[in-house]
């Protein structure tokens, strides 16, 4: 599975998951909708739609992508699915820092929504080529566990657990996965 795209940049640090998807847009317990609440008191001015802030990167139209490269540690804070969610929602298929809360990776791993973890002068020299030209795109490669910034050819690997990227390729959730073994269950079943 590849993910080749441009991205958006969002170099805070330690962006918690209140700031992903404020808490008071968790009524829902689909998946949907979740996309357009995403940093939603960072977008809009007054939680108005309307008042966008265009300061914000998501509101600046230079910026687009299917990767968001975002700061150290992000993710952290409370544990709601709802993060992924939303970031799925909106679009993005990858998200690339130098470090995520374990509980956000897995909700994100949970939700095909690819967390990869680089290294901080990885990290930032993907903020530089990305400010340098938003148009540069980065290419993710899952079965090799690889990301390459293509506008300087630099490569980087990344961790994922064996399980998950199993899954993540198939697009098997826990239950696909098991399903996906049955007739070797049945067959431990019967000889057993």
């Amino acid at each position: 599975m590849n993910i080749n795209s441009t991205a958006i940049p969002l170099e805070d640090e330690n962006v918690d998951t209140d700031q992903i998807i404020p808490a008071r847009f968790l009524k829902a317990t689909s998946r949907d909708g979740f996309g357009k609440n995403l940093f939603r008191d960072w977008r809009y001015n007054n939680d108005d739609e309307a008042q966008p802030k265009m300061d914000f990167v998501l509101n600046n139209p230079a910026f687009n992508g299917k990767i968001l490269v975002a700061g150290k540690n992000f993710g952290c804070g409370s544990s709601r699915e709802h993060a992924a969610w939303a970031l799925k929602d909106y679009g993005f298929d990858a998200v690339v820092s130098s470090f995520f809360a374990d509980i956000f990776k897995n909700n994100a791993l949970n939700n095909f929504l690819l967390p990869v973890q680089v290294s901080d002068d990885f990290l930032q020299q993907l903020f530089t080529t990305i400010h340098q030209n938003p148009a540069s795109e980065i290419a993710i490669d899952l079965e090799q566990q690889s990301i390459t910034n293509v506008a300087t050819g630099d490569k980087a690997f990344f961790d994922i657990n064996q399980y998950k990227k199993t899954c993540f390729i198939n697009g098997y959730d826990d239950i696909d996965y098991l399903l996906s073994m049955k007739s070797e269950i049945e067959v431990f079943e019967s000889t057993h």
